[in-house]
């Protein structure tokens, strides 16, 4: 998608719903995980980027007045989220950032077409 090309609140719902689930999913595998010790931080931002996404595909379906700025927050937690798990590189956590900085563009993208 070029910058300044607004995208549909549905296909952005749509990609914040999956980092929302692959966030959700790599927390219950961190946990398990024998370094989960020096996992805290990644465990706390994964935590924090599937509570906002949730939030924010919430506020975009029903076209909150809030929805562009929610959709900056979003960005900028999970960008810290991806950046946090592309320090480890199980395959797992390398997936995980790329579906984060992925949302991260999105959101970016759709904040800043309004």
């Amino acid at each position: 998608m070029e910058y300044g090309q607004q995208m549909k609140p549905t296909s952005l719902i749509g990609i914040i719903q999956h980092c929302t689930t692959v966030c959700d999913g790599m927390v219950t595998m961190v946990a398990c995980m024998p370094d989960v010790a020096q996992r805290r931080m990644q465990l706390r931002l994964l935590r924090d980027c599937a509570d906002i996404c949730s939030l924010t595909a919430q506020m975009l379906a029903r076209n909150s007045p809030f929805s562009r700025q929610m959709a900056l927050l979003c960005a900028q937690v999970c960008e810290a989220c991806g950046r946090e798990c592309m320090k480890f590189p199980d395959p797992h956590s390398q997936h995980c950032a790329r579906v984060c900085l992925h949302c991260a563009d999105a959101c970016r993208k759709y904040a800043m077409c309004g």
